[in-house]
Parts: structure tokens; C-alpha cells; sequence
């Protein structure tokens, strides 16, 4: 038997006036997950996430949380909380009263508020820091405190709204960190709605991919990077060149390209069949000299850790490739440019 989700969205539609913010979308979170919406602005991320919250109510569709009908339960009543993109802390209040806040609004007794916020000081790595006023805070500070906020009356379920949008790359990237072992050392499950797409392959177990209203893709970040459904999706999470062909049949599995043949070690489209195979730059490989495409490097932007080369193919089209820094391979240079039979994914649908 199939777990029971604990939040399940079925066939979920929201319109404002002539705009459909979500058309018929279907979605459910598994107890303790770590789920992802991930979509450009305006694709309806920022909706849903309200309607699960009960700040809008679809206008079909059905919403339940353990089983349990959301519709007509206002905020207060329904067992999530959110996490807001500019904290909303109070700034007259002490960290221990912006924590103890919701607490003290339940009716709990002082000896169990003191209890509960301190259990959420550890957990957020900021014990000692009661008697801090919100300004005296970094914005990493400033972003714990407002998760235990929100953590502190115990939700089944938080909505994070772009929590780390406001942090610079550095600080981002090491709150991720701790974002993610904080979910999981309570085990809540968490819903984040993020446009970043590093960000939602770093902290989900899943991610919902997104566009105009509708849901593209649900999958682990592995499977929706690795094997994206379409080419809104192969192009939306992470660089990639996404080629236009067809299918060939013919002594062999061919994805034929404008500037050739590409051996296929999967491939379940019909001969002719057109299509497009989305590539990323670390999957394709080169050399200075032997087999594969001739081409030249237009341009190289050093990355860090991977140097970015567009390479343009002597047969006609560019390739972004990634290679180590230490490849030594400049503008200039002459390359060969192999792609393995097993790399990219195969997308059926033409260009639109």
C-alpha cells in the first residue's frame, strides 16, 4: 500500500480576472520531505504556495493535509506556518520574544515557552542569543531566528517563501547548509518556493518544476536535472545546448544533428521521428587532436573550479563545454568534440 501524503493537491485551478495563476494542478508532499516549487516569476509558485497556506482558496480543486479537507479552515487553524522572504521579524523584541511570540498568542504556560525556544535556539545554532535585538544580527542571524519563529508552535508543515533570496552567494550557500540539517534533524516537512535553481537541487528531495501555471515535472533533483521531460525544463535547471534533429533507424540508433550523426545508446522514438537532445556542457567531451567533430574555441570564461568554452563546429553550430582549468585550452585553439552514446536526454518534442 502507498503511504498516505501528508499534504495532497488534486486538480487545483486559480484564476485572477482573465489570468490563469494555476490550471489543474495536482501535486502531494510526503511526511518529512524537503520539497522544491522552482519556477520563473509568475508561474504560479507563489499561488499555490498561498493557497496551501489558506491566504487564497482555489477556485476548484481540492487541498487536504493527513487526509483532512483544508477548504474553509482559515490560517490560524490549519497545522502550517510560513517562513516569509523578509523574515518579518519584530524589531522592538528581543530574539527569545520574536521566538516566544506565536507561543505566548496559544496560551502556553511560561515554564513550557521558555522550554520550546530554547530546544529551537540549539537547534538554529543560536543558544546565547536571547537577549539579542534584531538589529544587532547578521542576515544569516536574522534569517535563523525567523525559522524558529516559524518552527515554534510545531507546524506539520512549513512553507518557506525564497527564505534566502535577501543573502549574498557566500552566505547563501553555507545557510543551505544549515537549512537542510535543521529539516532534518526536527523531521517537518518543508515546502520552499524558490526561482533558483541551484538552490532547489541543493535543498529538495524533490523538486516541482513550473511554468505558466502548470506543473512541468515532479522528480528528485537527479531525474529532473539528468532526465528532464521537456526542453522548458532541460533549459530552465542548469546550462545546456539543446540541439534540433531527428531520429535515425538506420544501421544503428541516430540522433542526427545539423552538423552530423549522434551515436544513441537509449532511444525509444520512431525512425524520423523529430526531436531535440539537450546536452550539458559536462557531458561532452574533448581533445586537442584524433576522432570526433572539428571545431575551434571562440571564447573561454574561467569558472572556478570548470572553465566554460563555446566551441564552434567546423560542420556548423557552438557548444558550450565545460573542462578543468588545467586543460590548458584557449580562444583559438582547434579541438575535437566527441559526445558518448549514453549522454543527454532525448526530448520528443520539436522546436515550438
Amino acid at each position: 500500500m502507498a503511504a498516505v501524503p501528508l499534504l495532497a493537491i488534486e486538480r487545483a485551478s486559480k484564476r485572477f480576472g482573465s489570468t490563469v495563476a494555476l490550471d489543474d494542478v495536482s501535486v502531494d508532499v510526503a511526511p518529512g520531505e524537503f520539497f522544491a516549487l522552482l519556477g520563473p516569476s509568475g508561474c504560479g509558485k507563489t499561488t499555490l504556495m498561498r493557497l496551501i497556506a489558506g491566504f487564497e482558496r482555489p477556485d476548484s480543486g481540492r487541498l487536504t493535509l493527513e487526509g483532512r479537507d483544508l477548504a474553509g479552515l482559515p490560517p490560524h487553524q490549519r497545522p502550517i506556518n510560513m517562513m516569509f522572504q523578509s523574515y518579518a521579524l519584530f524589531p522592538h523584541l528581543d530574539v527569545f520574544e520574536n521566538i516566544a511570540f506565536g507561543l505566548r498568542r496559544k496560551g502556553l504556560a511560561q515554564d513550557d515557552v521558555k522550554k520550546r525556544v530554547q530546544e529551537l535556539l540549539d537547534v538554529v545554532q543560536l543558544g546565547g542569543f536571547n537577549a539579542r535585538r534584531i538589529h544587532q544580527l547578521s542576515g544569516g542571524q536574522k534569517q535563523r531566528v525567523a525559522l524558529a519563529r516559524a518552527l515554534a508552535p510545531g507546524p506539520k508543515l512549513l512553507l518557506l517563501d525564497e527564505p534566502l533570496g535577501a543573502l549574498d552567494r557566500k552566505l547563501r550557500e553555507e545557510t543551505q547548509l544549515q537549512l537542510k540539517q535543521i529539516q532534518r534533524k526536527l523531521n517537518t516537512a518543508f515546502v520552499i518556493v524558490t526561482h533558483d535553481q541551484d538552490e532547489a537541487l541543493a535543498l529538495a528531495d524533490r523538486i516541482a518544476v513550473m511554468r505558466a501555471g502548470k506543473i512541468e515535472q515532479i522528480g528528485a533533483p537527479p531525474d529532473v536535472y539528468r532526465r528532464p521531460q521537456n526542453r522548458f525544463v532541460a533549459d530552465f535547471i542548469g546550462a545546456t545546448n539543446l540541439i534540433e534533429g531527428h531520429v535515425s533507424r538506420a544501421d544503428g540508433v541516430w540522433f542526427v544533428a545539423p552538423f552530423g550523426k549522434i551515436a544513441r545508446a537509449v532511444c525509444t522514438l520512431d525512425d524520423g521521428a523529430r526531436a531535440a537532445l539537450s546536452l550539458r556542457p559536462q557531458d561532452i567531451r574533448l581533445a586537442r587532436d584524433g576522432a570526433g567533430l572539428p571545431g575551434r574555441v571562440a571564447q573561454a570564461s574561467f569558472r572556478g573550479e570548470t572553465t566554460l568554452l563555446w566551441v564552434e563546429l567546423d560542420t556548423g553550430g557552438t557548444l558550450r563545454v565545460s573542462c578543468p582549468p588545467d586543460a590548458g585550452l584557449a580562444q583559438g585553439d582547434s579541438v575535437r568534440v566527441t559526445i558518448p552514446p549514453e549522454a543527454g536526454a532525448l526530448l520528443a518534442e520539436p522546436r515550438p
